[in-house]
């Protein structure tokens, strides 16, 4: 599938941006922007964004003064559809969906290769209730379930074969983690649920999965050992070692929602520690916050493991998160650093220090290094990350030693050549802070 976005007027006229996987696409005046219209006083610095996820499209203002149009109507936000029109000023963009995408990924396809997708009939494999998708062709097998039964299921998930389960331990926007045991050696271990946002093809399932084992060969001490993965009934489950205890933002809870600066730190120098090993193989987090970082022990002898590495970006990158800035919160948003959400396909080791110096700051002070209102918006959020300098830690959080702060302040500096350029520099650094 590919999705292009054809400019039919305005400064960038004939202009084809094409999209064969899960990426974005930043409209405005900032020179950052992938269609950057500085003279045109119309558009906001960073006026809206596009999540493309092929077949599927969703738009997204970010609070732009005068507003973003789809077919002539003022938007927030809007699913698009194959022949929407997007447009603001004298700029005009038609959305076009295709079936196929080329073999080059940098290639468009001609107008006569061109062929739209089948719009077929799915069945949710749960309840057998049936919906329409969309295909590249019309015998291409969709594994789907529907809304109703994805919410159910992560309140009351299905078995897993081969193992025993015990209870839930906790629920997110993917699935939800239950403790179970294996059938086989009795070992107590964590299986995570993963519930496809929509309808997937088994080409996705099986590009998923691929990538599951690829990260499943990270082995450190402070990454959450990997034991097993597959698909049952719909639904994908990767099986990890259980880890007694709580993740770092459950613990901070507890303690009133802040850790001291010495745990704090114990917490975060272990992360970089995984991190470090991780970025020397070629792999990026590109998910880190408190929730993943699961803690264990008692304090001053903590162990930290890093959970979840690599299943954001495999997760999304096969297709079976649907467009996630549509129903994800604003809150995990808020711990990407901005090029993370201007491009979710170029992401490096950077983006990850950045991601830990706002999970550091966050266990140390209860609150993010960004000026927003506990629920603010999506859009909001977005724009800050883009716009607001990130407030110093020292301000909120005077209690701490200055070299920890200038550590973490570093690690939040919105231009990724200004943080640290490496997590084993960071952990250094703070060892000796």
């Amino acid at each position: 599938m590919q999705v292009n976005l054809k400019v039919l007027a305005g400064p960038y006229k004939d202009r084809i941006f094409a999209f064969n996987q899960h990426d974005t696409f930043l409209i405005g005046r900032t020179n950052d922007a992938h269609l950057c219209l500085p003279d045109d006083r119309f558009f906001s610095r960073n006026h809206c964004l596009l999540e493309i996820d092929p077949p599927r499209c969703f738009l997204r203002d970010l609070g732009s003064t005068n507003g973003t149009f789809v077919n002539g109507q003022r938007v927030r936000e809007a699913f698009l559809q194959h022949g929407d029109r997007i447009q603001g000023g004298e700029s005009v963009l038609l959305v076009e969906v295709n079936a196929q995408a080329p073999v080059d990924p940098d290639a468009t396809l001609r107008d006569e290769e061109v062929t739209r997708p089948a719009i077929v009939f799915v069945e949710c494999v749960n309840c057998s209730r049936r919906e329409q998708a969309q295909a590249s062709s019309s015998d291409e097998h969709l594994t789907f379930l529907c809304d109703e039964c994805r919410e159910e299921l992560k309140r009351t998930p299905q078995p897993v074969p081969g193992y025993d389960m015990v209870r839930v331990l906790g629920r997110g926007g993917m699935g939800c983690v239950m403790l179970a045991r294996a059938q086989k050696t009795g070992r107590a271990v964590a299986i995570k649920t993963l519930l496809p946002e929509c309808a997937v093809s088994d080409t996705a399932m099986r590009r998923f999965l691929r990538e599951i084992d690829v990260a499943a060969a990270l082995r450190h001490s402070n990454i959450v050992e990997f034991v097993d993965r597959g698909a049952h009934n719909g639904v994908v489950y990767l099986v990890t070692e259980f880890v007694e205890g709580a993740d770092a933002a459950k613990l901070a809870d507890t303690r009133g929602g802040q850790l001291p600066c010495a745990e704090t730190v114990s917490i975060v120098a272990q992360a970089l520690d995984a991190l470090s090993y991780a970025h020397s193989l070629g792999f990026i987090h590109r998910d880190i916050k408190d929730q993943n970082i699961l803690v264990s022990s008692t304090a001053p002898n903590f162990t930290a493991k890093l959970t979840d590495f690599g299943l954001a970006k495999s997760f999304k990158q096969s297709g079976m998160s649907g467009v996630t800035m549509a129903g994800e919160s604003a809150g995990t948003i808020a711990y990407m650093p901005p090029e993370q959400i201007r491009n979710f396909r170029d992401v490096r080791p950077q983006s990850d220090i950045y991601a830990v110096g706002m999970t550091a700051y966050s266990l140390l002070t209860g609150e993010i290094a960004l000026n927003l209102a506990q629920k603010s918006s999506m859009a909001e959020t977005i724009k800050a990350i883009f716009e607001q300098p990130t407030i110093p830690l020292r301000q909120r959080a005077p209690h701490v030693p200055a070299a920890v702060c200038e550590i973490i302040d570093r690690a939040l500096n919105k231009d990724p050549t200004q943080r640290w350029q490496s997590a084993g520099a960071m952990r250094t650094a703070l060892m000796h802070a």
